[in-house]
Formats: C-alpha cells, structure tokens, sequence
C-alpha cells in the first residue's frame, strides 16, 4: 500500500508565499478599488434634481384652433408623462432596449454576463447598459467609450435607482434620447416622422421608433429606409419572444404600410412669416430662455383663411415664374463615384433646400436634350423626359 501524497517542507513554504502573495495583491487591489470608488463618488451629481425632470423645450406657435405653424429651438421636443405613453410604444422600447428593466438595480449583471457571452461566441459587439444607464449617460456624460465614463455610468445609475422610481426613470429616457431628424423624446420623433400624435400610433409604428435610440441617423426611416425596416423587424421579433405580442399581431404589424409625413405635403399650412414674427416678440421680451422653456403661443390665424391666401399667393408666382426665362441651378454638386459618398453628398445639398409644396428639390445627375435624371433625399430617382422639358 503505497503512502498518502506529502508536500515537502521546502514546497509548503513556496505555496504559502504564494497564497499570502496573492492574498496581498488581491487585498491591495480591493483598497484601490475602495479609494477610487470613494473619490469618484465625490464627483458625481446629484440626481435628485431629475425628480423634478425639465428638458429644454422648444417655443411652438399654433393657429387660433391649435394647429402648428412653428418650433423654434435646439431640441424638438413635447414632454409627456408617463401614464400617457401608450403601452405598445413602452412594452417595444423595454422589447429591444432593456427587458429586465423593472428587475434590475441599474446596472443588469444578467444583461453584461450575457452579452460578454456572446461577444466570445459571435465575435461580434453586443452592448449591454440598461436604460438607468442611458438616462445616466444621456443627461450627466459624454459618449465617449473609456473605462472610468463607463464606471461613473454604472455609479449614476445605481444612484439614480436609489432616488428615483422605475417609472420615472423611464419617463426621463422617452423624453430625453435623441431620434434623429432633431427630435428629442419619442413624442417629437412620432410627429417628426409620422406627423401624429404620440398617442395615436400602432404597434408597427412603435417598433419603428423603438429601433431609432441604437443608431438614429443609419436608421432613419426617411432617409434610410431599408435599414429602419430591418430595425423594425427587429423589434417586432423582441416584442414576440417577451411576449408582449402575439405572433398573429407580430404579421398585421410587419403587413401594415407606413405613412411617413412628406415634408412636400400640400397640405401643409404655411405661415412661416407669422411664426417668425412671434418668435422676435418672445425674443424680445424672454431672450435665449425663448427657445428652452416651453413657451406655447396661440395666434388669430385662422387656417383655412391662411391656407387660401397661400395658394392663391403661390399659384400666381409660379404663373410669373415660368413666363421667365430658366434661370439655372441652385446650386452645383460634386458627384463622387463612391455609392455610399453620393448619398451623402445629395443628403447634404438638399439638407438648407426642402421641398416647397408641389415643388420637389431634387439633384440632377444627367441631362440631355431628351430626359434628365435626378435624385432625391430619399433615393428615389426621377426622369423627366417629353413635355417636363419644356421651360
């Protein structure tokens, strides 16, 4: 019977070194943690300001019934509270965006394990910050991927948990991420891109911009729309595996065709001259809080009377516009060879030339005596060609 395994001497004091060297480091390594988690928590701010959440919002001008006629300010936002944000709008967000929202103190350790996971597996990026985490990014940091913003995130949002409701906490995140095309909360971006109110959109239309908070520009369903479709489909999947709808719901919405708001729309009502002038009078008399307190001023105009005298004013200066000799272009653009490039090059010519009514602006890519191509900011290209020559 051979005798039990024994440690000499000499390796018994190597191991206890090595244990106590360890141990040391380890301990050494929690105090800097301690001491630096301790100096950083002096810095931070103090969140409790955000129970009494105000976001900038932009002074608006509306007719004597309370239709638009302009927004003035940085950000395009209206706040709502959150017990009017409809619940498909909430269950699509949390969908695609943070599940285990109502569960999580702030900082998901489930949602980071998982998503270092599949970094590991997929070799590709998958974030994991919950929506604490975004709010805290959004109001209080940078965006800047480093390890102490990224820790000052996770200490804000734990701080956040502590002095501010789930609910509130998410009314602040609707409110305050940017959606692309200026708009500033899911509110604004449901008038920006589907010209209604927040309150009245579908669950097709939710999960749309519920798609836009992880890439707002590459996403944009105006611009790009073939990227915001898969966005889309994206959350509509999500929405399924929560649970939050069903797989018959899942088909309407994916079958449901969009109307985006066509800023070309006749309309329209134009009173920009009128918007203007009350701008300078709230200037005049509150300065630069004129466009972040969220001043509502309701005209006299009225907009069927406003609506007849445009078109009127309209139809008889575009008669006196083509009795005049063509006066060229409005501008000359480079045209790069690179797909990618041109699109960008035709988004940002057209980006200080809208579309006017019935007027669309477009850039002309060929022409010769018998058609002429032009593109639009959307990417639908148009041939005029025949009688639309004629000047």
């Amino acid at each position: 019977m051979s005798s039990p395994f024994r440690f000499s001497p000499r390796s018994r004091t190597v191991l206890r070194r090595t244990l106590l060297a360890g141990a040391a480091a380890a301990f050494v390594l929690l105090c800097a943690g301690g001491v630096a988690f301790a100096v950083m928590s002096t810095r931070l701010p103090d969140v409790s300001a955000l129970s009494d959440y105000k976001p900038k919002l932009p002074l608006r001008v509306y007719t004597a019934e309370g239709q638009l006629i302009g927004e003035f300010g940085e950000e395009r936002r209206q706040l709502v509270p959150i017990d009017q944000v409809p619940k498909v709008l909430k269950d699509a967000v949390l969908a695609v965006e943070d599940t285990r929202f109502y569960e999580h103190g702030g900082v998901d350790a489930k949602g980071i394990a998982r998503a270092m996971w599949s970094n590991l597996l997929h070799g590709t990026r998958q974030g994991a910050s919950t929506i604490t985490q975004q709010v805290a990014r959004n109001v209080y940091l940078s965006s800047e991927q480093t390890y102490s913003r990224k820790l000052y995130e996770a200490m804000l949002a734990l701080q956040l948990e502590r002095k501010l409701s789930k609910d509130q906490i998410l009314e602040i995140y609707l409110n305050q991420i940017y959606l692309g095309n200026r708009a500033y909360g899911f509110a604004a971006a449901s008038e920006a891109y589907f010209g209604k109110p927040l309150k009245d959109i579908t669950a097709a239309e939710a999960a749309m911009l519920a798609g836009l908070p992880k890439a707002p520009r590459s996403a944009n369903p105006v611009s790009n729309p073939r990227r915001a479709r898969d966005r889309q489909l994206h959350v509509l999947a999500r929405m399924q595996e929560t649970g939050v709808l069903s797989s018959e719901q899942v088909v309407q919405a994916k079958a449901e065709p969009l109307q985006l708001r066509d800023a070309a729309d006749p309309s329209r009502l134009h009173a920009e001259h009128l918007a203007e002038t009350v701008r300078r009078t709230m200037f005049a008399q509150y300065g630069e809080s004129t466009y972040t307190r969220g001043l509502k001023v309701y005209t006299t105009l009225i907009a069927a009377d406003q609506a007849a005298a445009y078109r009127a004013l309209r139809t008889g200066v575009l008669d006196y516009e083509r009795r005049q000799p063509y006066r060229g272009p409005e501008k000359f653009v480079d045209l790069p060879d690179d797909a990618r490039a041109l699109d960008e090059a035709v988004e940002d010519a057209l980006d200080d030339r809208p579309d006017n009514g019935d007027v669309l602006a477009a850039v002309v890519l060929s022409a010769s005596a018998k058609n002429v191509v032009a593109v639009r900011a959307n990417g639908d290209l148009l041939t005029v060609t025949g009688n639309g020559l004629q000047l």
